[in-house]
């Protein structure tokens, strides 16, 4: 009996081809942009103990109580793969002697896992850029992480449909105030609301402004507003907010209705969505998180974030293919194969995209180089008993024309 072969697991991908182009392409943009800024690249431990995550997410969220792969190590520790960046960053500035460093920016990037339905880009083991400033309570932190966030997407040439929505939740205070009002009015409409609504009333009633359920929109556009209650301190840490984007050039809307449900959250909440992806339009999203540090046993530490799923950036590039082929090099005679090996090699060395044809029929390898699309073809042979070589120019480009002319030249003069 044939043994069965294993198949992926739901929710993961085997990337490849044109999609692993597209992926290595955020990647590479994001760690340009990232050094552009100063932002200090960080490596994080893909699992960390339980309770980092439940204590900064929140034990009531979605995520800790549904969708978090935790287990029980062989020491008997509760542990959980990261469901995202933050929290771990967050618990190695108080243990690793980060604060000495603050303000302190970092950057970093790789595989989170959530066990969440699988859906149009999105995975239960995905991949995220993540970007972060921790102990900067400046407005200018918020506007730095913005205009960095508009430039990596205008880099990678998907900012065209996308938009920058950008709200307040006001500082501790103001906050406050206005989740006692919306508590007050969401009561009165409780027995109309979705059951996930009447669940958030009682433990997040922040939620319920962003619920998609239509149950919920003839109550959610009537809600109180943070504008109502926000505190002179807080209208100025908006207002410079805003005015930095306007210096900067970056055009935001306003999306009162954007929140971020945990307590820790202050000021700033901002999301950059697009109507390319279906439902599920956000490609890039964060917020300032005052009170997080507090969470995890620190010491009162402003910081601001954000991040962004690479696989739905990726979605959105349109040119994800390999890179193109500068020159292909052919051994026509099996006496020629070891002269196309260090050949190629001296072109790759010399910065130039390529590739070797030396296996399979001497006869058709020149066939199988041009099918390549090639910019320029070296053929090595022997006829008559004599070494014969040449290098076609397929194109017009007289500048590639002398670059490869120059590397090809200087090899032969070598080997002589």
């Amino acid at each position: 009996m044939a043994k069965e072969t294993p198949q992926a697991i739901r929710g993961t991908q085997d990337i490849f081809g044109a999609e692993a182009e597209a992926f290595a392409r955020v990647v590479e943009t994001f760690e340009r942009i990232r050094r552009l800024y100063r932002f200090r690249r960080v490596e994080m431990p893909v699992f960390e103990k339980t309770a980092v995550f439940s204590r900064s997410l929140g034990e009531t969220t979605d995520v800790v109580s549904k969708e978090m792969y935790s287990f029980e190590d062989r020491g008997g520790d509760s542990l959980t793969l990261r469901p995202e960046f933050t929290a771990g960053i967050a618990r190695a500035f108080l243990t690793d002697g980060w604060q000495q460093y603050a303000p302190l920016k970092v950057a970093t990037h790789g595989p989170l896992f959530r066990y969440e339905r699988p859906q149009k880009g999105r995975y239960r083991q995905f991949h995220q850029i993540d970007a972060e400033v921790i102990g900067a309570a400046e407005p200018q932190a918020d506007v730095e992480l913005l205009v960095m966030a508009d430039q990596l997407l205008k880099e990678l040439g998907v900012a065209d449909g996308v938009t920058l929505q950008l709200n307040t939740l006001g500082d501790a205070l103001s906050r406050e105030a206005w989740r006692d009002a919306l508590v007050e009015y969401f009561q009165d409409h409780k027995a109309s609301l979705s059951e996930d609504s009447q669940d958030r009333l009682e433990r997040n009633p922040l939620r319920i402004l962003d619920s998609k359920d239509p149950r919920d929109k003839p109550f959610t556009a009537d809600a109180p507003k943070i504008d109502d209650f926000l505190s002179g301190e807080a209208q100025d840490f908006f207002g410079k907010v805003t005015d930095g984007l306007q210096v900067a050039g970056v055009a935001w809307t306003r999306a009162p209705s954007l929140v971020r449900g945990l307590d820790y959250y202050r000021h700033t909440a901002f999301e950059f969505v697009t109507d390319r992806l279906g439902a599920q339009g956000t490609v890039l999203g964060g917020g300032r998180y005052d009170g997080l540090i507090e969470a995890l046993g620190g010491p009162h530490t402003p910081a601001v974030g954000w991040a962004a799923g690479i696989e739905r950036l990726a979605m959105l590039l349109d040119d994800t293919g390999e890179a193109p082929l500068e020159v292909a090099v052919v051994a026509e005679h099996r006496e020629q194969e070891l002269a196309a090996e260090g050949l190629v090699t001296a072109f790759r060395r010399a910065g130039i995209v390529s590739e070797l044809y030396a296996t399979g029929s001497p006869r058709k390898r020149f066939d199988r180089a041009r099918k390549a699309g090639p910019e320029a073809i070296v053929s090595l042979d022997v006829r008559d008993g004599t070494e014969s070589r040449s290098l076609k120019l397929l194109n017009e480009n007289t500048a590639k024309a002398a670059a490869l002319n120059a590397v090809f030249e200087a090899f032969f003069a070598g080997s002589a």
